[in-house]
């Protein structure tokens, strides 16, 4: 991992403590306070670098898990058509706990219980009769690629919203990205926190700012 990147996660991280301290406290009915129009912190600690796994462009994550910084980052388990999943899932879950790093398994509830991690929800939405409990004690995280999606995303429970594309990424070549004004104007009205994702490097990430991304995730900037 690139030593920008990192150095921004530690910043960060030691920005959302401050927050946690200052902010993180509900008003009745669960509703976040909201100060000077900005979106709520987070009310638990969240990770601030987050590797989200790609079947094409990263096969194996283990190596790339075993390297992330222990207590600053997470781990959004793709991989969906990949029919050792779960084995993948058994092996990324050991190497969380041993690091102390976040997972949170995208779309599948029952996986997400049997490795004891979160779950990461698609536009906010919960695949299948089967949730979490609101505040049950593991993450929830959300893909959003707009206003719609992160309201959704904040009535489904999710903890995060990775707000996407913010930059134009290799992962979608050609796709439109919001762009570090529009991006930054999004995450500002959001209900709950927001992360960016797509094309987010060392040098991208300092043009967001850093009162309103609360953390980064990626594929190649990770790995």
């Amino acid at each position: 991992m690139k030593a920008g990147l990192l150095a921004w996660a530690r910043a960060a991280h030691v920005r959302a403590v401050r927050a946690w301290g200052a902010h993180a406290r509900s008003l009745p009915g669960g509703r976040r306070v909201r100060q000077r129009g900005r979106c709520p912190p987070p009310h638990r600690p969240v990770p601030v670098l987050w590797l989200f796994t790609d079947q094409a462009r990263l096969p194996d994550p283990r190596a790339a898990a075993s390297a992330l910084p222990p207590g600053l980052a997470g781990i959004v388990l793709r991989h969906d058509a990949d029919p050792a999943r779960a084995a993948l899932g058994r092996d990324l879950a050991r190497i969380c706990r041993i690091r102390r790093i976040a997972l949170v398994v995208a779309g599948d509830v029952r996986l997400a219980r049997a490795l004891r991690a979160g779950v990461h929800l698609r536009e906010g939405r919960w695949a299948g009769a089967l949730r979490l409990p609101r505040h049950g004690g593991r993450l929830v995280t959300s893909s959003a690629h707009g206003a719609v999606g992160l309201r959704r995303a904040a009535r489904s429970g999710a903890d995060l919203a990775f707000l996407s594309p913010v930059f134009p990424t290799a992962s979608h070549p050609g796709a439109p990205a919001l762009g570090a004004a529009r991006w930054a104007a999004l995450a500002g009205r959001a209900p709950l926190p927001v992360a960016a994702l797509g094309g987010v490097s060392a040098a991208t990430i300092r043009r967001l700012p850093v009162s309103l991304c609360f953390g980064v995730g990626g594929i190649g900037a990770m790995g």
